[in-house]
């Protein structure tokens, strides 16, 4: 995994009042000198008949706010290269702007990302973190096949957007399969696999010995 750099969003809800441009400025430098970043730039702009948005250019990337006065919001964005983490950025919003509640989330930029997995539901959010994409294609039949390197379960195969297998784990899977055929067959002598097309039946069969 490579990191470049630290990003958060603030969603400042219930401001029901529109501030001076010049706050916003102001702050941006509060929080510039706090995380010890260097402001190269700043523009901004304010529209008819209400709404503002402001841009520092960083050194290190970037610092913005953009309000939204008809939804009584202001949303707040800093990514940074920077050794000081950007959450140092809340306090100083949280006491300079009048809010019901802020809505924060963090994002480590860096080459890792997350795979959403197909039940989740609008309420209860599942991902994978995946540390490397080793296979992306379409079979000849028109199934998505991925092969993933996931951060807590290995080299993992999904088709179709489902995980089906995982190196961390399919050998219980497959373990159990082959141990209830030994069972019914103790000769062991043949073994005829029907689908297996991942090959852990294939591989317990021959350590078994069949």
């Amino acid at each position: 995994m490579i990191q470049v750099g630290e990003h958060i969003t603030l969603d400042i809800i219930g401001t029901t009042k529109e501030y001076d441009p010049t706050v916003f400025e102001k702050v941006i430098n509060r929080i510039a000198k706090a995380a010890d970043v260097t402001i190269l730039n700043i523009s901004k702009y304010k529209f008819e008949p209400q709404g503002f948005t402001i841009l520092a250019l960083l050194a290190e990337s970037h610092i913005s706010f953009h309000t939204f006065p008809e939804k009584g919001m202001i949303s707040f964005d800093f990514f940074t290269c920077g050794k000081i983490s950007p959450s140092v950025a809340i306090d100083i919003v949280k006491k300079e702007f009048e809010h019901r509640r802020i809505v924060k989330k963090e994002f480590n930029r860096d080459t890792r990302s997350l795979y959403h997995d197909i039940y989740s539901s609008p309420g209860l959010q599942k991902s994978y973190v995946v540390n490397e994409v080793l296979e992306d294609f379409k079979s000849k039949v028109g199934q998505h096949i991925e092969i993933l390197e996931l951060e807590q379960f290995g080299k993992s195969l999904f088709i179709d957007g489902e995980i089906q297998v995982a190196a961390s784990d399919e050998h219980l899977y497959s373990s159990t399969f082959v141990g209830a055929g030994l069972k019914l067959n103790k000769k062991n002598e043949r073994a005829a696999i029907i689908g297996g097309g991942d090959g852990g039946i294939a591989r317990e069969c021959i350590s078994k010995k069949v």
